[in-house]
């Protein structure tokens, strides 16, 4: 099994490799693959230092599979050349998320849907993973009519440049920022670049992808996103409501049934999840579970993970899994 993980350098990137050791995923050969300023440079992965090789290069080998985490145009620039030589690309960007021709995959939600044809699959956005993770298994009990969702989303989520700009700021250094305001002892309610109807690209995202995941376009989606200064995990407030009523005591079981969801939720002890306790693990973590009492059949839920993993490379992964285990890769 050659694998190219592409953006190797990167901070999904290297995690990416962290995550490909810890499951044990069937790599025979790795290549690190990034930009022409990286080429050369070295990266460790199951105990060996591996060279960083160019796109190009990496193309003529002709990996089984590529993972890619190297931005949007460069995914668009050079999937489709993987795919030409028969490597099956799982892309962590949003360039293939609204493709019609392209699946966006949450596995443990729509595995189902790949086949072995599918040689480009997207890796949906960290921020919808983890939402659509806690909301699955009540989708499909009691219909989803309307998702309201407020998110308190990591520095890690924008890239190494915000991690530096957050640790100068609490050492009072000044540099260049990733931001158009300081971060630290602040929340930016901007999460990309603003669109014309006043919701940012990371507010559609969630939109837009939820009901593609779902299948179901007839779901109502609002979302306001919001960066905050913390670095381990998003988390986000979640208020939906169904089609059918619902018991709570169901709720709680059917969450805490669902595959890579865990539910922590016990007020008297002060237990709900928090990204200084989701950081580094692969799971869903969901609490304040409570009935919205000014609307019938109306939930509310906190969510919480880590992006880097669940959010961006865990899934990636598990997408590649998946095709191995069906004997598609």
């Amino acid at each position: 099994m050659k694998v190219a993980v592409v953006g190797a350098t990167g901070l999904v990137g290297q995690v990416m490799l962290k995550v490909l050791e810890e499951r044990n995923f069937p790599v025979t050969t790795l290549y690190p693959v990034a930009s022409e300023k990286s080429v050369g440079k070295e990266v460790e992965f199951l105990n060996k230092k591996h060279k960083v090789i160019g796109i190009p290069e990496s193309i003529e080998k002709r990996p089984a599979l590529a993972i890619f985490s190297a931005g949007g145009q460069t995914s668009l620039q050079w999937a489709p050349e993987y795919a030409k030589v028969g490597t099956t690309v799982v892309d962590n960007s949003s360039a293939w998320r609204m493709d019609k021709t392209k699946k966006l995959v949450v596995p443990e939600i729509n595995g189902h849907v790949l086949t072995a044809e599918d040689k480009i699959i997207a890796n949906p956005n960290c921020s919808t993973i983890q939402m659509v993770m806690a909301l699955a298994p009540l989708h499909f009990k009691y219909r989803i009519k309307r998702i309201v969702v407020s998110t308190y989303q990591s520095v890690t989520g924008t890239g190494v440049k915000a991690v530096r700009q957050l640790e100068n700021e609490r050492a009072g250094i000044q540099d260049v920022m990733a931001y158009p305001h300081r971060i630290d002892k602040n929340c930016i309610p901007q999460c990309d670049v603003f669109l014309d109807n006043g919701y940012t690209k990371e507010e559609m995202k969630m939109v837009n992808e939820t009901r593609k995941i779902f299948d179901d376009y007839s779901i109502q989606v609002t979302a306001t996103t919001v960066r905050v200064p913390v670095v381990g995990g998003h988390s986000e407030a979640v208020n939906v409501e169904f089609e059918n009523d619902f018991n709570l005591d169901d709720i709680y079981k059917l969450l805490s049934n669902a595959p890579g969801v865990v539910v922590q939720d016990d007020p008297s002890k002060n237990i709900y999840p928090m990204p200084c306790s989701a950081e580094g693990k692969d799971e869903v973590f969901v609490g304040r579970i409570r009935r919205d009492e000014s609307r019938e059949k109306c939930l509310n839920f906190w969510v919480v993970s880590d992006n880097l993993r669940k959010g961006a490379a865990t899934n990636a992964i598990q997408i590649a899994e998946y095709l191995v285990e069906k004997g598609m890769l």
